[in-house]
């Protein structure tokens, strides 16, 4: 009796999970399709032979912009993770006078739109020439993660027992030796939690990549974007190359998803 009371609930998620993952299979099975069996009416139905040439087109036009993502999304996620890091740090566990109303300017940053400030950052990037380039993105990047990365580091931080921090400040340990020593030791699922945060903003990032960017340097989601076309859209391409951008988020979620739960339940409890 007490499985089949469950029946329905299991019948309810099933049925949700079909209906979240059915965009999924409309994408994969158009992206297997030749173009001549592409249409609306028959997005639904499977293709006749199975036809891979949609990847391989799709794979020449992104692979440029593949690599301009990756020049920039790992510099940009190791940077403000390690920034955030220390911030949480600082904000944590080395508390100075006027350190809370910091922190609180500190994350107002993550409710400011980027529309709003893509004027004064392009001018600024301009001025440093570092306008239509990879590290101008970086810089970009970095500066609008730190909010977000020192909420997280300053909630894992906080509950690492204050007792270590006085045991090292003991035995003489500088302000930058604690955090080599003793923090950053323990902050590797935070360090993960942040990592997948970030990598997965910035790799689906579109607003700072196209205003800033230009063809030479532009990362794969703009060229996703490119590879409509303007008079016909291949869609079995189109659905390829989505498939393809999406690839390396999905890899870090399957390699590191279980990392990710443990860091966010850890930095969620304090005591």
């Amino acid at each position: 009796m007490p499985k089949l009371a469950q029946l329905p609930k299991y019948m309810i998620l099933i049925a949700l999970a079909v209906f979240f993952l059915s965009p999924v299979y409309v994408i994969i099975v158009t992206s297997l399709k030749p173009l001549e069996e592409v249409s609306l009416s028959a997005m639904w139905t499977l293709p006749s032979s199975i036809d891979f040439s949609s990847y391989a087109q799709a794979f020449e036009a992104l692979a440029p912009n593949f690599m301009n993502s990756l020049y920039l999304v790992i510099p940009a996620t190791l940077l403000s993770a390690l920034l955030g890091a220390m911030n949480g740090y600082v904000l944590s566990k080395w508390k100075f006078k006027g350190s809370e109303i910091l922190f609180t300017l500190m994350l107002f940053g993550m409710f400011i739109p980027y529309q709003s400030i893509l004027i004064p950052l392009i001018n600024f990037l301009r001025t440093i020439e570092l306008y239509n380039t990879i590290p101008g993105l970086v810089l970009a990047h970095v500066v609008y993660g730190l909010p977000i990365t020192t909420l997280m580091f300053r909630n894992f931080y906080a509950n690492i027992p204050e007792s270590m921090i006085e045991a090292a400040k003991i035995d003489g340990a500088s302000f930058l030796g604690i955090f080599r020593r003793v923090i950053l030791p323990l902050s590797m699922t935070g360090f993960v939690v942040v990592a997948i945060w970030q990598f997965t903003n910035i790799w689906n990032e579109f607003l700072f990549a196209v205003t800033i960017t230009n063809s030479g340097s532009q990362p794969v989601m703009v060229a996703l974007q490119n590879l409509s076309g303007s008079q016909i859209v291949q869609w079995n391409v189109q659905m390829a190359g989505a498939l393809l951008a999406a690839l390396p988020t999905l890899l870090v979620y399957m390699v590191l998803g279980k990392y990710f739960v443990r860091g966010l339940l850890a930095g969620s409890v304090k005591g």
